[in-house]
């Protein structure tokens, strides 16, 4: 898959050094600094997560960090949003399954829990 070499409106994008990361065991690589979602599209990965009920697949939504639908496994850390994430060398991401249960003691976890419910990923799998 290819990458925009030059945006219309945002221009050319500035890259970070070439790093190796791994995907469900697999090394690939990217750009260092770039959302790790964007480093798995240009590697061809479209599923980032299935959903608990019917563990239908899920990629990137809106890309702008707002649903849950791009939510992985970083370096063992569940529901981190790829599309905001920048990447790291080493990283090691992990396809998730649903959506993880919140870290209680994450201060961010009630504005989190509330905007996930509200998300229209959340309404889709409640269907």
């Amino acid at each position: 898959m290819s990458r925009i070499v030059e945006h219309p409106i945002l221009g050319a994008p500035s890259k970070g050094s070439r790093v190796v990361f791994t995907y469900d065991g697999v090394e690939m690589e990217g750009y260092e600094g770039e959302p790790i979602a964007m480093a798995l599209k240009a590697a061809g990965v479209e599923v980032h997560r299935f959903t608990a009920k019917r563990h239908e697949p899920r990629g990137i939504f809106c890309a702008i960090g707002r649903c849950t639908d791009c939510v992985m496994v970083v370096d063992g850390k569940p529901n981190v949003r790829t599309c905001m994430t920048p990447l790291v060398a080493g990283m090691d991401v992990r396809t998730q399954d649903g959506v993880a249960p919140l870290d209680l003691d994450d201060p961010r976890a009630e504005a989190l829990a509330a905007e996930a419910a509200a998300s229209p990923a959340a309404a889709k799998e409640a269907e």
